[in-house]
Parts: C-alpha cells; structure tokens; sequence
C-alpha cells in the first residue's frame, strides 16, 4: 500500500472511531507510521485528506450502486436507493456528515456522482411518462430530502428516534414528483366511458343541430376519444 492510501484508510478509520468525528493530523499521521510532514505534503492539508477520505468511504458504497442491477421498474430502484443511502448515513455518520460539511471547502467528487446516478434513475422514470417534474428538479428534490432526514436520524437521535420516518419522507416526496398512474388510470377510463356514451347516442342529436360534415367530424372525434376498437 502506498504512503497516500495509508493515510487515507488510517483517516478513515480513526473518523468511524470518533465519537464526535474530530480526528487529529498527528494520531492520523501515526497511525499511517509517517511523519506529518508528508501528509501535508500529500494532501496540502487537513481537509485535503479528509475530502479524500469521504471521497474513499463513499466509493464502498457507490461502488455497490455501480454493480447494482437495474430492475425493471426505475420506481422500486428510487426507493431502494433512498434506503440504502440513509442505511450508509446510519452507519457511517461521521463522514456522511463530513460529505455535506461547507468546511471541507471543495466538495468531494462523492456528491456528484451520487447526483449522477440518481438522475439516472429518474430519467428512465421521465422516459416511462411517471415524473410530474423535470428530472434535474426531482433529483434536486430527492437528494435535498434524503440529505436532510439522514443528516435528521444521525445529529438529532433523540428528536428524531424513529427511523421509520426516513420511509415517511420518502414516500411524502416520490409523491410530490411521481405522477399516480392509478388515478390518472381511473380518469382516463371515465373520459373514454364517456366519449363511448355519447358516441352511442350520437344519431339522437345529429345531423340536426349539426351538418353531416360536422356529425362525421363530431364521432370521429369521439371515437378516438373512447380508445381503439371503439366505433360508431
């Protein structure tokens, strides 16, 4: 292992130590068997190394949504990967909190990537017609959410003790930007369940008020309003 990762898994496992995740450049520096000198030299400084090591922490589990295998529904996906991101904040609360610490000053290249693969997610549900917003908004909405409930459980316990309400949130949100096919469903059922009434009926009212170019007009219309295979 060369001096840099040293450092890196060193940092990393004395912040999981932490109870506060205050971590020192020295015990990290011992713990790696170098001299701090050449942390400093490595990585400019302290929240240079410890931008790296979110970088490192978050990589074991983007790595595991990498590999993870679409399934066929981009909604159960959505879900899952809300889950399992509070799951990582749960136990891994010092350098989640790091990763959306302003402190750091340069935002770890972490945060992107798991933007990205959200989005991801997203677009295939905008491409099924489900998202009643812009993906980059939903994916805004979503992670600000999911950032927010998990930083929620891990800095506040005893306000926020049950961990049942990160499935809350999520739900309350994928809400907000799904569309409900099963409503929208019903609605366009009761529109063709109309279309197709009148459609039945329309000798009664025509060609009187209408001329028989607008009674044509007219069942064509309703006609492709009732759905396919419905005719006059």
């Amino acid at each position: 292992m060369d001096t840099r990762s040293a450092l890196i898994e060193a940092a990393a496992e004395l912040l999981a130590q932490s109870p506060g995740g205050d971590v020192s450049t020295r015990a990290i520096s011992e713990a790696a068997g170098v001299q701090q000198p050449v942390l400093y030299r490595l990585f400019g400084d302290k929240n240079g190394l410890l931008t790296a090591t979110v970088d490192y922490v978050w990589d074991q589990y983007l790595g595991s949504k990498r590999a993870a295998e679409k399934s066929p529904d981009p909604l159960q996906d959505l879900r899952a990967g809300w889950d399992s991101h509070t799951a990582f904040a749960l136990a891994h609360p010092n350098a989640y909190k790091l990763m959306f610490s302003s402190a750091l000053g340069e935002q770890p290249e972490a945060a992107t990537e798991a933007m990205r693969i959200l989005r991801g997610v997203l677009d295939r549900l905008a491409q099924q017609g489900r998202l009643r917003v812009a993906p980059d908004v939903a994916a805004r909405m979503v992670m600000s959410a999911n950032t927010g409930v998990a930083l929620a459980l891990i800095t506040r316990p005893a306000l926020y003790p049950d961990l049942s309400l990160s499935v809350m949130v999520r739900d309350a949100i994928h809400r907000d930007i799904l569309l409900d096919l099963a409503a929208d469903t019903a609605t366009q059922d009761a529109r063709q369940a109309a279309a197709t009434t009148l459609l039945a009926s329309a000798d009664e009212f025509t060609p009187q008020p209408f001329t028989p170019a607008e009674s044509a007009l007219l069942k064509q219309w309703l006609a492709h309003l009732a759905g396919p295979g419905r005719s006059s």
